[in-house]
């Protein structure tokens, strides 16, 4: 998953982790370093992007965000541009919608005035065909980004399942190989469901990638993606780093407790 000009030492030196004693002092994190970048970028260009993910901790994070008045009043939100990373083949209002769960943690919690309508950008998963849905979000990041260039993202936010995958590219799924394109469907044997997801060269074009990973479950494969051999084909998220900027892992103590 890595470009052949990448080797495992670079890999290793692109990545900076950080723990933290339980998930709300990594969400007051998170908090912090995306809001502190979101400035950034648009004090120097203008305007920012980020990408979503879905699962409980970004929840959290969504929803301090839109709430707590230390970040929500320092956001430019109207001229931040919001993406998701991946969406489940549902559509916006199901509750395994990961826009669903971003628009009732953050958006709509914002005053109509702050965040523009067309500032977020979802994925249409409620599309018939996921391939249809997959093509149109394309389009999307070419009508946002420019036509043939690969997105640059100033945040692109990133989560771990327990088996190291990551957006939703799974391990054994063909998205784990897609270069060509910079979105694609995928069918996910493990949940017998079909995803839409950004590819790996999108998540590794980010400006900075940060990784919120929290909970026991999380343990074992952390310490193999992060102590472990490179096997991204095994754990997905091992493959993923900023190639631009910064690559962040925010632990919490209970994901960290095999690291050493």
């Amino acid at each position: 998953m890595l470009p052949d000009d990448l080797d495992p030492a670079q890999f290793s030196a692109r990545r900076v982790v950080h723990r933290f004693a339980d998930p709300a002092t990594l969400t007051r994190a998170a908090a912090e370093e995306v809001v502190g970048r979101l400035m950034r970028a648009v004090s120097e260009r203008g305007t920012a992007t980020m990408a979503l993910a879905g699962g409980s901790t970004p929840k959290s994070l969504y929803r301090l965000l839109a709430e707590e008045p230390a970040f929500r009043d320092r956001v430019p939100w109207a001229k931040v541009h919001f993406f998701f990373g991946d969406e489940r083949h549902v559509s916006p209002d199901h509750s395994e919608s990961n826009f669903r769960m971003a628009n009732e943690a953050m958006f709509d919690r914002l005053a109509p005035d702050l965040l523009p309508p067309g500032n977020v950008h979802r994925i249409r998963g409620e599309l018939p065909a996921p391939e249809d849905a997959a093509v149109e979000y394309a389009r999307e990041l070419e009508r946002h980004f420019g036509q043939g260039h690969l997105p640059e993202f100033d945040v692109m936010l990133l989560g771990m399942g327990p088996d190291g995958h990551t957006a939703s590219i799974f391990p054994g799924t063909s998205a784990l190989r897609e270069n060509a394109i910079t979105v694609c469907a995928v069918w996910v044997d493990k949940h017998s469901t079909n995803r839409i997801t950004m590819t790996p060269p999108v998540l590794r074009n980010a400006r900075t990638v940060i990784f919120l990973v929290a909970g026991p479950d999380k343990a074992r494969v952390l310490k193999s993606v992060l102590e472990g051999p490179r096997a991204p084909d095994r754990y997905p998220a091992q493959g993923i780093v900023s190639l631009n900027g910064e690559t962040l892992w925010l632990v919490d103590a209970a994901a960290a407790s095999a690291v050493g």
